[in-house]
């Protein structure tokens, strides 16, 4: 099955030597393309010198869904489009062909890989992924809505892959949202009769040590999402008895493993949730505001 590796980057020089090896270690560097958004360090030069195609685009003209689907519409000649982020490591060399092997199964239209913490993740790092990626597989299709809600469109683009004919069928990604599109193509793509495969055999090592005030933000633009595509809560349900299994959770493990941390939980759920719902009141926010409460600034920025 004919596949190719597509990564987003921006001065992603520093993760160069762990990321780059990881990758020729799994795929054929032909097979990769880095979509770069006119890194100032020596990103391109890097990718070129390992083999991987380059395609430069302007910093400004950067979308998250955009982006990928200009990737998608220059590989035609690929079945299987898999999209990492710069900052996710394989964590070996079959993570590529065990999240490829899922398309098999003609029903399946996108599949995405088990993250784990990255080395020197603390507690609350290690917990967000043990909670959103666990070690069994799982198939959903439209109706496992009735048993997951929301969460039956959880996927994440930092490594995911999708059959491209079944991407392109039902408009490929979304341009005009702020982040979020491989939740809002999930959706599509349940919509429209395929299944989500979560092969949790296929893994990469990527989290984040967000601050209080990053997470205000991530979740300020997260409310901004579902603001906009009220379709998808109308569809999915809200997300909000997962907020509260994750909290209940996220308190248990931390209990067991770093409780000096639980007040830090804490304060970080306040500002997730307010940063939501600001989010979903935006129409009522200045431009200037929203670009400074937004982890994504460069989407408020007009575009000429």
């Amino acid at each position: 099955m004919e596949s190719a590796v597509i990564v987003p980057t921006l001065n992603a020089e520093s993760e160069w030597a762990r990321f780059a090896p990881a990758i020729l270690a799994s795929a054929s560097p032909q097979a990769v393309l880095i979509v770069d958004s006119q890194s100032t360090d020596a990103t391109v030069d890097l990718a070129m010198r390992a083999g991987f195609r380059v395609h430069s685009i302007p910093r400004s003209a950067f979308n998250h869904g955009g982006t990928r689907q200009l990737a998608a519409e220059m590989l035609g000649d690929a079945e299987v489009l898999v999209y990492l982020t710069q900052d996710a490591i394989l964590a070996n060399a079959e993570a590529l062909r065990n999240l490829i092997a899922v398309f098999a199964d003609p029903q399946v239209a996108v599949a995405y890989g088990r993250q784990l913490p990255r080395p020197g993740a603390g507690a609350i790092e290690q917990h967000a992924r043990h909670f959103n990626y666990p070690e069994s597989p799982q198939l959903r299709a439209l109706e496992s809505k009735e048993h997951l809600g929301f969460k039956a469109i959880f996927l994440s683009n930092s490594f995911a892959a999708y059959r491209r004919s079944a991407l392109l069928a039902v408009g490929g990604f979304p341009s005009d949202v702020i982040f979020g599109e491989d939740t809002v193509t999930a959706a599509r793509l349940l919509i429209a009769g395929h299944t989500i495969a979560y092969v949790p055999e296929a893994c990469v090592y990527h989290s984040h040590a967000y601050s209080w005030r990053q997470e205000f933000r991530r979740y300020f633009d997260i409310g901004v999402l579902h603001g906009r595509e009220r379709w998808l809560l109308e569809e999915f349900g809200a997300a909000t008895g997962e907020g509260k299994r994750f909290l209940k959770s996220e308190l248990r493990h931390l209990l067991r493993h770093d409780p000096s941390q639980i007040p830090s939980a804490l304060i970080r759920t306040a500002m997730k949730l307010s940063g939501y719902r600001l989010g979903r009141m935006e129409k009522n926010i200045s431009p200037d505001l929203k670009m400074r409460l937004s982890m994504h600034r460069h989407f408020w920025i007009p575009k000429s």
